[in-house]
């Protein structure tokens, strides 16, 4: 039935919603089907319902974290930003403040990452999806290079697009290390001053 089956995934999502609480929480050793049955408020019967193991509420959660922490969210600021590297230092900033503002989340990205070294799957996802944020920044250094050839001399925009995505999961981290004294305005401040000054190779 129609409406069975959307309650049923109403259902599930409310344990992913409840899964992904308690893996920020107490990290993904945490992530048990009881604690998540707990922080759902629903039976242990009805969370093996629709996980029978551990193994697929992992999975599950990962899928929404990549969504939090690799998912370009394109705000009407940047999209309304004419010029190419103006539009492209909009996008850096507001990723970074987006991710530095969410270091739990950034930790357990983290996990995530050092639990794909032993698994397969879990790493498949995740490069999957840092090509896809790759690619979303590649698309606008793309209009950036050729507007600004003296600047960028000798770079792709497959480079330009690498370097940003470093740049903005580097702060993140760092955010999530220091949360109380990371600042944005800093960080680009001191970027600008030491990348102004070091030579490229002739």
């Amino acid at each position: 039935m129609p409406g069975q089956k959307g309650s049923e995934a109403l259902r599930r999502q409310q344990i992913l919603d409840a899964a992904h609480r308690v893996a920020l929480r107490q990290g993904i050793a945490g992530l048990t089907l009881r604690a998540v049955a707990a922080q759902a408020h629903l039976s242990h019967g009805l969370v093996l319902f629709h996980f029978k193991r551990k193994a697929q509420l992992v999975s599950a959660v990962l899928d929404q974290v990549l969504a939090t922490t690799l998912s370009i969210q394109v705000t009407q600021e940047v999209a309304r930003t004419e010029e190419p590297l103006q539009r492209l230092r909009t996008l850096l900033r507001h990723e970074v403040d987006r991710l530095s503002r969410d270091p739990q989340q950034v930790r357990l990205f983290l996990e995530y990452w050092a639990l794909g070294i032993r698994s397969g799957a879990i790493r498949r996802k995740i490069s999957a999806e840092l090509e896809r944020y790759r690619g979303a920044f590649r698309a606008v250094t793309e209009d950036v290079l050729p507007a600004e050839v003296a600047r960028f001399p000798g770079v792709t925009a497959e480079g330009l697009a690498a370097i940003a995505v470093s740049f903005i999961k580097g702060c993140a981290v760092q955010a999530m290390i220091d949360p109380d004294r990371f600042d944005t305005e800093e960080y680009l401040a001191a970027v600008h001053g030491i990348l102004g000054q070091v030579p490229v190779a002739a």
